[in-house]
């Protein structure tokens, strides 16, 4: 008997080799094994005549083989195998390509269960390599729900199929992690039930069941990892700050704070008086004064007497949050120094003395901050600006600077409140919800080809008014399996400068530019110094260029909502007039909805719930930047309401039994450890 831990390497049929594939698709053990769900389901258990089956339909067919099948060679490297099949109804024609085996395989005589597509050809019905088994054979590829799923090099439907089958005939004992006062509750099958019916579906109503069972028990793990992990941190102490009014700051500022930030400011300071660490996401659309927040809490904490860290990703992001910061900050008497990579190693020093001495109350930087020899007097919050882009160790290396500091974690992504309760589930969450006065929304506008002139002669009206234009591409270098549409960065800035606008500075960034490369750039283009900047997304959360008044996207459609609307974000930061231009050639109704909420909304938490609803999760974050653990069944679009449910049950479980360490609680210890083990970048 298998244990669930076991590894498949050892299992009949696998072998090294087919491990080694098995791996790439995440397949270490048996666990892993029946936990890869498959990705779509093909019902084959509807039977056709051959005269009646629908035409480019997947359907069963159930017919013998009138003759001995004929192998012919079409060309070097190409073997058709032919054979005709019959039933009452009529004559289908089959073709095998590449399958010579074929020729003494299915017998003359013999009647087979036949799937796959029914085509014409002239008066003939016709199949082209259909999946077959003999009418008395036990329904493994025919007559039955079966399960697709995802492959990879070296891994076929076929292997993960037989795979399944014995890892679930080996393992019978599936631990139920399932209280059975919960799965009574909410009526949902049992785990053995479930995992069998999920790959192996007895009918509809059973592969419903199954998938209910499991998307409680995945989202149900989920809920008590975070809700663990919660629990942990609080147990930690926190510097507590004195209780001091936030007038003096208010007062400082030329505008009005929005309500949105003050309730922010006011969420942060209660969590950094509570005794505590604070560790809150600060989520807001691009403009909606992030920036303003973390200048309050920084001023907090120097009035206190203690340091703070602010991280920034790019060079010139830390460059530009330090004068901004600088600028609120140093009226009231706050000593604000940067710390980033290209400063010299008498600069480093000069500040890094400042820090240790305490003669400097924030640090801006990149990760410069992070260096050994970078040490705060007293270190109390750290701030992290779209903290995705730092790894687990970067950012337990800066907080490693300190006694348990506060955290604040700014992310100008607009996640769907609900997706964020999953994803920073172990964060409290603030929410800047309201654009301060004055930010005018960018007008935005989905066009194809035909407007391209109109286009370039507004970029030419824009420039001579003093104003600079981005325009992104997907990509950077050519690839030759992508369509000819899809613009190159590097190639489309020299056509661009040569071809369309020889009498404006053109400039080019990209992801493949080294990173100081690309700062110098970018502050190339802030200072005015070029009037177009054709870029990759490494622009989507950059540098505040006011003077900017014009987005242009190429091939709009390869990109999702959410970074669309980043991309926009990038205009409309000035006094200037700005607009939005979503290029786009793609016929399918999709993109042409998609494209069209964008030109209808600038509301970022309004797009990305949108985005996620078309989408689904796993798209919605692109390269997994936020570590959201990946769901296998769950879909986090759909599932709301189960997730509060689980959501409900994971805290009471918790709370009863803080560590699980009670007998029934240890199956959902277990599958807890085993997702941190799995997915530290996002438990760390």
């Amino acid at each position: 008997m298998a244990q669930l831990n076991d590894n498949i390497q050892y299992m009949k049929g696998i072998g090294e080799k087919k491990a080694a594939a098995l791996r790439k698709l995440g397949i270490r053990t048996y666990r892993d094994l029946i936990s890869f769900f498959p990705r779509a389901y093909e019902d084959r258990r509807t039977f056709y005549a051959i005269a009646d089956a629908p035409a480019e339909t997947p359907v069963c067919v159930k017919a013998m083989v009138a003759a001995p099948p004929n192998a012919v060679r079409a060309r070097r490297g190409m073997t058709l195998v032919k054979l005709r099949a019959v039933d009452d109804s009529g004559v289908l024609d089959i073709t095998y390509f590449n399958q010579a085996w074929l020729k003494n395989t299915l017998v003359p005589g013999e009647t087979y269960i036949f799937y796959g597509r029914v085509g014409e050809s002239g008066r003939r019905r016709t199949m082209t390599n259909p999946a077959f088994e003999r009418e008395d054979a036990e329904g493994v590829v025919t007559g039955r729900i079966l399960p697709v799923y995802r492959l990879t090099a070296g891994i076929s439907q076929k292997v993960l199929l037989t795979s399944v089958r014995q890892a679930l005939d080996a393992c019978e004992a599936v631990p139920d992690i399932l209280p059975d006062d919960v799965r009574r509750r909410y009526e949902l099958a049992q785990a053995r039930f479930s995992y069998e019916n999920i790959h192996f579906p007895r009918d509809d109503a059973a592969l419903d069941q199954a998938r209910q069972r499991l998307v409680f028990e995945e989202l149900y793990v989920l809920a008590g990892a975070m809700e663990l992990l919660r629990g942990r941190r609080k147990d930690r102490p926190g510097l507590v700050l004195p209780e001091s009014s936030m007038d003096g700051f208010w007062r400082t500022l030329p505008f009005s704070p929005t309500n949105a930030q003050r309730r922010a400011v006011d969420e942060a300071l209660a969590d950094m008086r509570s005794g505590q660490p604070m560790n809150r996401l600060l989520q807001g659309d691009v403009g909606s004064g992030k920036t303003l927040v973390a200048a309050a809490l920084l001023w907090q904490m120097a009035r206190a007497g203690y340091q703070s860290a602010f991280m920034a990703p790019t060079e010139i992001l830390a460059e530009q949050h330090c004068k901004t910061l600088t600028e609120m900050l140093d009226p009231l008497g706050v000593r604000v120094v940067k710390l980033t990579g290209s400063m010299t190693a008498a600069q480093k020093r000069h500040v890094n003395e400042k820090l240790a001495l305490g003669e400097a109350d924030v640090a801006v930087g990149t990760h410069a901050l992070l260096m050994e020899n970078v040490t705060f007097r007293d270190l109390g919050l750290v701030v992290t600006d779209e903290q995705h882009r730092f790894g687990v160790e970067q950012r337990s290396a800066l907080t490693g600077k300190g006694e348990h500091p506060h955290v604040l974690v700014m992310s100008a992504t607009p996640i769907p409140r609900t997706l964020a309760l999953i994803i920073y589930g172990d964060l409290d969450i603030s929410v800047l919800d309201e654009l301060p006065p004055g930010r005018t929304p960018v007008e935005t506008y989905a066009v194809g080809e035909e407007m391209r002139e109109r286009i370039w002669n507004f970029v030419r009206r824009l420039v001579r008014e003093g104003r600079q234009v981005f325009i992104v591409c997907p990509m950077v270098e050519e690839n030759e399996e992508l369509p000819d549409t899809v613009k190159s960065a590097q190639e489309y800035a020299r056509e661009l400068q040569n071809e369309v606008f020889p009498d404006q500075r053109v400039l080019c960034v990209h992801g493949k530019m080294k990173a100081k490369e690309k700062d110098a750039a970018m502050a190339a283009f802030a200072a005015g110094d070029a009037d177009i900047l054709v870029a990759t997304t490494v622009i989507e959360v950059g540098v505040d260029i006011p003077n900017a008044a014009l987005m242009i996207v190429e091939n709009a459609d390869r990109f999702g909502l959410s970074q669309l609307h980043q991309l926009r974000g990038r205009v409309g930061r000035g006094k200037h007039k700005s607009y939005c231009v979503l290029f786009s050639d793609s016929k399918t109704d999709t993109a042409r909805s998609r494209l069209k909420i964008m030109t209808q909304t600038n509301d970022g938490f309004l797009i990305s719930q949108e985005d996620l609803r078309l989408r689904g999760p796993g798209d919605f974050f692109g390269s997994r930047q936020h570590g959201l653990p990946e769901m296998h069944v769950a879909d986090l679009s759909a599932d709301m309401r189960v997730l509060k449910q689980a959501q409900q049950e994971a805290q009471a479980v918790l709370a009863s039994d803080p560590e699980l360490r009670r007998p029934e609680n240890e199956p959902l210890r277990d599958r807890i450890h085993e997702l941190f083990e799995l997915h530290e970048d996002t438990f760390n």
